[in-house]
């Protein structure tokens, strides 16, 4: 699965620090060969404990898609790569189509 976790609401000041994230809007895409699956939502972050907190600047894509990921927990992280091998198997193999008249 590739995240990308690059949009973020912050507080511009909680408890003495700047730019605090609490909320990340994320898509998530899975690709299998020429198929493939993306979602997307969002996510808010625990900030009633800054002790580890790290200034803006110095927050990494791969820092917020951890934080994401723990907020979500492992199940629904499963659920979610789920879903996307589902979407894809239904590419693959679709229980449906549209077609369009001739006349």
């Amino acid at each position: 699965m590739e995240w990308n976790v690059k949009t973020v609401d912050v507080h511009p000041n909680e408890e003495g620090h700047d730019d605090v994230i609490y909320n990340v809007h994320w898509s998530v895409s899975k690709e299998d060969g020429e198929y493939s699956a993306s979602s997307y939502g969002t996510q808010s972050i625990d900030t009633s404990d800054l002790s580890n907190f790290k200034p803006f600047d110095e927050v990494t894509s791969e820092m917020v898609q951890g934080w994401v990921i723990d907020a979500m927990g492992e199940e629904e992280v499963a659920n979610l790569e789920a879903n996307l091998d589902s979407q894809i198997e239904n590419e693959k193999n679709p229980t449906s189509i549209t077609k369009t008249l001739d006349s």
